[in-house]
């Protein structure tokens, strides 16, 4: 993210040439890359001389655009995985990205730390964050302060090696891509041709019911049981698909190896993967199984122990309707809309929470999920049975029932906030989302 900053990025490229001159290196079990998000970083640093620098740090540029931010900075050292699953070490990651979400960089990080590029690089060096960068050596001697550039000599690299030819040379032919791009086979038509064999894009079922339906639920069931702050990463991951979760099951039944699984957000384009990812984050930690992290809930009545995609599916077959239970601020972070939609597919009706993320909040509705706030304090386990009557005309913010049938107690009610804000929320919900809503504001008019 902050490679469109020349600044920032020469600052590191200085750094590095100043810690090889000292002799510096990066340990072994430290893995680093360079991914810019445009050609021009490349360009300008080569003219200054810069790249080889980075380069023997281990520093080698890998993409242009999306990769440790997202999850796609590939595998770690088989032997350091193994580590930190048997409980051995804390792995972190830093990175100068945009996101550090819990689990995003890598299913195997729990801490993961944003900062400036020449601070990536510093720490790079440093090998551990057990270290005070202000009064301890990055080795042999050396500190922080003896191998950090200054804004004048930033300033000069800035002034003399970016030059606007640069971007015009790469960006005016932007759009005509390379040799691989211009290869492609493409069928001139209007309409795209679905290929039932492929397992990137496959058509979504969401205009498959366009009928009216009843949002009310009788003796539904809780799906998941979340705390607060739980992310669209949590709810969607966008990183590596793991082997023996429901998505690395389907895809191996279509004959896709593990090593060309990619991930959640190169198959976006596929509901079948992206449906079995939902709440597919392995660093989930949820109130039904408290005592696994991970893509897990339990099914109700029987208490078994499944993926969370499983349960949904049982749920399904039995015609129970679904509800998330969840804290305050459900559905922070990336505007990710999988999030939603998977939610959706999932069979989710509603969503009750203490607080919702403004984004997240408007994409449920987007989808024809209900989001509702609870206005008073609960005790609510998750083991109960749920029962809403929604008006067939709903008003925007009105309050509702919700009726809570436990195992062995006797039924009482909860006070919801309806978090539909608009009229237009409205008419979104009732259509069945805004995809129905559009369409058949369309065909009305056909």
């Amino acid at each position: 993210t902050n490679t469109s900053n020349p600044s920032v990025i020469f600052g590191a490229a200085l750094l590095a040439r100043n810690a090889v001159e000292k002799g510096l290196k990066v340990p072994p079990w430290v893995k680093t890359s360079l991914a810019p998000g445009s050609k021009v970083v490349r360009n300008y640093l080569e003219k200054a001389d810069l790249i080889e620098p980075l380069e023997a740090l281990g520093f080698n540029i890998v993409a242009y655009g999306c990769t440790t931010c997202i999850g796609n900075s590939g595998p770690l050292d088989p032997a350091i995985e193994r580590a930190q699953e048997n409980g051995e070490l804390n792995l972190v990651s830093v990175l100068s990205g945009n996101r550090n979400f819990e689990g995003r960089i890598h299913k195997n990080v729990k801490s993961s730390y944003l900062m400036s590029p020449p601070l990536v690089v510093a720490y790079a060096i440093a090998g551990t964050m057990e270290i005070d960068l202000t009064s301890e050596p990055l080795g042999a001697g050396v500190y922080l302060k003896d191998i950090w550039p200054t804004k004048d000599e930033i300033a000069q690299h800035i002034a003399l090696y970016l030059k606007e030819e640069d971007f015009k040379e790469n960006y005016q032919a932007i759009f005509e891509g390379d040799e691989n791009w211009k290869a492609l086979e493409v069928s001139q038509s209007e309409l795209y041709p679905w290929d039932s064999a492929s397992t990137y894009i496959a058509k979504a079922p969401f205009f498959e019911d366009l009928g009216e339906k009843d949002n009310s639920f009788v003796d539904g069931r809780t799906l998941i049981y979340l705390g607060d702050s739980f992310t669209t990463d949590h709810i969607n991951p966008a990183g590596n698909i793991e082997e023996s979760y429901p998505a690395g099951q389907y895809l191996l039944s279509r004959g896709v190896s593990v090593e060309n699984f990619n991930s959640y957000g190169s198959r976006r384009g596929n509901h079948e993967v992206m449906v079995r990812g939902t709440f597919g984050n392995r660093r989930i930690h949820q109130k039904l199984t408290p005592d696994l992290e991970g893509s897990y809930t339990k099914k109700f009545p029987s208490n078994e122990t499944m993926f969370v995609f499983d349960a949904a599916m049982a749920y399904q077959k039995e015609k129970t309707d679904l509800i998330v239970l969840a804290g305050t601020e459900y559905g922070s972070g990336s505007s990710r809309d999988w999030a939603a939609k998977g939610t959706l597919l999932l069979g989710v009706k509603a969503v009750i929470a203490k607080s919702f993320e403004r984004i997240h909040r408007s994409n449920l509705v987007g989808m024809g999920v209900l989001p509702l706030e609870f206005t008073t304090e609960h005790h609510l386990k998750g083991d109960e049975l749920f029962s809403l009557q929604i008006p067939s005309v709903p008003t925007p913010k009105m309050n509702l029932t919700l009726g809570v049938t436990p195992p062995s107690e006797e039924s009482y009610s909860l006070e919801l906030l309806v978090r539909l804000d608009s009229p237009i929320e409205v008419e979104y919900y009732l259509s069945g989302g805004i995809l129905h809503y559009v369409l058949l504001d369309y065909l009305k008019m056909a």
